[in-house]
């Protein structure tokens, strides 16, 4: 059972997830990981919250949920694609199996929205009409859904870089894919796509867009890794709400990362101003949305945990009984 914290915002999130008894960090915007000398790897998801390529804030949940959504997902998409999944002692960690990743980011949209520089909105409203490769007619308006479901990929920039548009022409001309790769990729990327958007419509969500990583095990084989369908790396819109919004050029009901985005795109420009700070109000309504999109999607009611234990002494203790050999 839980109760509300009384600790201040701050010390409800967890933002270092650096334990030295582990070895291989590498931190990420969102995630602590470290590699494991047995080819595993531990994923730690802290409540750090990322847009725009930076890192702007910490948010109650946020790592947890995040966590247990992928769970959900990952489970649900097993027979279309393997996972890198081994288990998960915390409800922040997951140990995975360490893969050799591809160079590229498989997006998947199905509407003509957004809101980064490389959405396809974006490009869209300053005139582009031939976007990864996919030719555009005028007259589009955001939020449109498209014709079809199409694949918009981008290369993987290393951290501190921005992510780059390319065709799956120039994926196989430059060597970052083989043609037969691509196509493996992008079948798999279609249907875990597909089950998102099943599962999500029949329970009043319509999966917008999203973002798969792949990566190989010794094998060769393709596995799914880093996040599924997560509201960091995907858009879901509320389905009872989205035509009348539309209608009345108002953005849909939204249940993921953009909602954060749109408040910062109001106040500044992201990639060339200061961030404003962001109210704590502010954070928890953002917080709340993540809760509410792992509740309307798994159909359990989100675990807090005990919130008045801070979450770093938690996920210590659950990393010393799943791996007793670093921790003594």
């Amino acid at each position: 059972m839980t109760h509300e914290s009384h600790l201040p915002l701050a010390a409800r999130c967890l933002t270092d997830a650096h334990f030295p008894e582990l070895p291989g960090l590498y931190r990420g915007k969102v995630r602590d990981t470290y590699r494991l000398p047995d080819g595993r790897q531990v994923m730690i998801a802290t409540d750090r919250q990322s847009a725009f390529d930076r890192v702007l804030s910490a948010v109650p949940h946020k790592g947890r949920v995040l966590n247990q959504t992928a769970r959900f997902w990952f489970d649900a998409t097993a027979d279309i694609c393997p996972n890198h999944v081994i288990s998960y002692p915390d409800p922040n960690v997951v140990i995975a199996n360490h893969l050799t990743m591809l160079p590229v980011e498989m997006v998947v949209r199905d509407y003509m929205t957004g809101s980064t520089e490389t959405s396809i909105w974006t490009m869209y409203a300053r005139g582009e009409r031939l976007l990864y490769g996919h030719r555009f007619p005028d007259g589009l308006n955001k939020n449109d859904k498209l014709p079809d479901t199409i694949l918009t990929p981008t290369t993987k920039a290393v951290q501190g870089a921005r992510d780059e548009p390319i065709t799956a022409e120039q994926i196989v001309a430059r060597g970052l894919l083989t043609q037969d790769r691509w196509d493996a990729v992008a079948e798999i990327s279609m249907k875990l796509f597909a089950r998102g958007r099943e599962i999500a419509a029949r329970h009043g969500l319509i999966l917008v867009d999203t973002k798969y990583e792949f990566g190989l095990d010794g094998d060769g084989t393709i596995v799914v890794a880093d996040e599924l369908h997560t509201p960091d790396s995907s858009r879901y819109w509320k389905q009872a709400t989205y035509r009348e919004r539309r209608a009345a050029g108002e953005e849909p009901e939204g249940l993921d990362k953009e909602f954060l985005r749109l408040w910062i795109a109001a106040r500044c420009d992201p990639y060339n101003d200061p961030i404003p700070e962001i109210p704590e109000e502010t954070l928890l309504e953002f917080s709340g949305k993540y809760i509410e999109l792992y509740e309307a999607v798994t159909g359990q009611v989100f675990d807090r945990g005990d919130e008045d234990e801070p979450i770093r002494d938690r996920v210590r203790r659950n990393l010393a009984a799943a791996l007793p050999e670093f921790f003594q």
